[in-house]
């Protein structure tokens, strides 16, 4: 069986996955804020690779930039809740999968949106109170067609 990841199109199907989102994030005035501080300059490859690990392709972001997962919780982390920005980073990736043409009858469509909203509202926003509270040994998640894999 095919994975989300060769469903998506591979690294580069991510890389555009990720290219579009970000554009939707730095052009939403809400959305935008979480970048407001400056943002790696690599940001865009970094979170494809990230994507492509955690959805069945190869340890892209852990090989690459040998990062695990509380680095990158670490860079979610400490500034309180904020539903309203997650709605709508959630809605800006909806519109990115249509933006690089998954369209709503694509099977991996449903299943990245899944991905995406669960790893906003759960995985990125378990330490919403401090940074100091992210554990050092966080493993990347893994995502396939049935959701989240133990």
């Amino acid at each position: 069986m095919q994975t989300v990841y060769e469903a998506a199109g591979g690294a580069d199907g991510l890389r555009r996955l990720a290219a579009a989102w970000h554009a939707r994030v730095m052009a939403d005035e809400v959305v935008s804020h979480a970048f407001s501080h400056g943002f790696h300059p690599e940001h865009t490859e970094r979170l494809a690779a990230y994507w492509t690990e955690a959805l069945g392709g190869p340890p892209a972001f852990t090989a690459t930039y040998g990062g695990n997962e509380s680095a990158v919780v670490w860079m979610h982390s400490g500034n309180g809740p904020h539903e309203d920005m997650d709605r709508r980073a959630i809605a800006c990736f909806d519109q990115a999968l249509t933006d690089v043409g998954l369209t709503g009858d694509d099977p991996v469509r449903p299943v990245l949106f899944e991905y995406f909203a669960w790893a906003t509202n759960v995985s990125m926003a378990r330490y919403h109170g401090s940074k100091d509270d992210v554990p050092a040994d966080l493993t990347i998640p893994r995502w396939s067609w049935d959701g989240l894999q133990s």
